[in-house]
This record gives C-alpha cells, structure tokens and sequence, in this order.
C-alpha cells in the first residue's frame, strides 16, 4: 500500500521499501477490560514491516556462532579440477587471434572422456592431426583466442612431438 495515502512519507521513516497494509483496524468502540492485555491488541492490528527492518543485520552474537560468511564459488576449471583429459578430434580448426596479433593458432575442436566438447590449441609448429584421432589435452589457456582454454598434449597418443627443423 502507498505510504503517502496512509499519511507516511518515505522521508520521515527513512525507508526506501513500502510496508504491508495493516492487517486489521483497531476500534475505538470496544471498551477493554482490565483483564485485557492491550499491548496485544495494538501490536495485532499494527502493520508488520518487510524489507530493510526485517531483514536486520546479524548481531555479533549471532555472526560469532555462525563463524564467516564464505560464498561457494563455482570452479573456473575447464576439467573440473582433473589435470588431463581423453578426447577424441571431432574437427581441426584455425582460430584468428585478438586484435594485436596475426598469426592463425591451429586447434582442434575435441570431445572429452567426460563428455564435454570443447576447443584445444596445438603447440608447436606442424601436426598431422585429422578427424577421430586421440589426444591427451591439459589446463592452459590461449591468452589471444576467446575461448580456447586447453591445449593438446604432444608426444602422447596420435599427436607425436615436434619435429626438428632442417637448417
């Protein structure tokens, strides 16, 4: 209910939330006896505010019980926390790097032993990776190409090491 039709304003209760409506209304018609509490009455009509007042801050009594508030964050791991990963070459790729750069980044698109297709950059100059090949992949990002956050492993399965170059 709008605060200024109950004749409050935002200003005088120092609120930026509105509050319920009032529950009930009190009547000045009924005479309490004194056996009658009251206090009751007046707090069983009176409006109940939500928002900022209710949602109070903890006390220290009740933050030293509970101990720190650590949010849980999701992991940031590509491989949930695993070091390496299986996978199978569905398609090789070349990925244009950001802005400064030029050269074309050789990757492979893979899908892993947990399920999960994702990009991985070859190191190294050459490979003769092609469609169902198997490699080992490891945690390391391409810092120039947006999304690519694996990279294959050389020397294991059918991806072999660098060859050396003639001079």
């Amino acid at each position: 209910m709008n605060l200024l039709r109950r004749g409050m304003s935002l200003l005088s209760l120092g609120l930026r939330t509105q509050q319920t409506p009032c529950r009930g209304i009190y009547r000045a018609s009924v005479i309490p006896s004194p056996l009658y509490n009251f206090s009751q009455t007046l707090s069983r009509f009176s409006p109940r505010p939500e928002g900022l007042i209710s949602r109070a801050m903890a006390s220290l009594a009740q933050m030293h019980k509970t101990g720190p508030h650590i949010k849980k964050r999701k992991s940031r791991n590509p491989l949930n926390g695993k070091p390496f990963a299986k996978g199978v070459i569905l398609k090789t790729l070349i990925k244009k790097p950001k802005k400064p750069n030029s050269a074309n980044r050789k990757c492979v698109l893979v899908r892993l032993s947990n399920g999960k297709e994702m990009v991985a950059y070859i190191p190294g100059i050459g490979h003769n990776l092609q469609e169902h090949n198997i490699v080992l992949v490891r945690v390391g990002r391409v810092k120039d190409c947006p999304g690519v956050k694996l990279k294959c492993v050389r020397g294991k399965f059918d991806l072999p090491h660098v060859i050396k170059q003639k001079v």
